[in-house]
């Protein structure tokens, strides 16, 4: 492989992150189908609104993880960054009882994914990373 490509030259913390966003985004995707397939008719618009926001909100992770953490693309660290705040917030409720360990892997993954998009290399390459490549949804 070529190293003048452009994903060669994206640095190996914000690949880790683009991993992890993407595994989430997965997630996310998983629990809205889990969610359309426990849907009943007497909380059918609870459940269909549940269901399209879990697909959607993982959907839309797994598009900023490759389309935008794994070229570099500028545009990708504000969603990054706000979904992991979000998840450090998620972290934060389930903390408590028997949940506690799922507090504890929320929190874990979302300070890692910030930590490797703050990285200087990270930043570097998300700085010189915008080619004007935008999602196309």
């Amino acid at each position: 492989m070529p190293t003048d490509s452009p994903v060669a030259a994206v640095p190996r913390p914000l690949k880790l992150a683009a991993a992890v966003v993407a595994v989430e985004g997965l997630v996310l995707v998983v629990l809205g189908i889990a969610e359309a397939l426990t849907i009943h008719s007497s909380r059918l618009v609870l459940g269909l609104t549940t269901t399209g926001f879990f697909v959607l909100y993982g959907a839309c992770l797994v598009l900023v993880a490759f389309r935008g953490l794994w070229k570099a693309a500028r545009w990708s660290r504000g969603p990054t960054v706000f979904t992991q705040l979000i998840q450090l917030l998620v972290a934060y409720s389930f903390w408590g009882g028997g949940t506690k360990a799922v507090a504890v892997a929320l929190a874990v993954l979302a300070l890692a994914v910030l930590v490797c998009v703050f990285q200087k290399a990270s930043t570097d390459a998300l700085a010189g990373g915008d080619s004007g490549d935008h999602p196309v949804l």
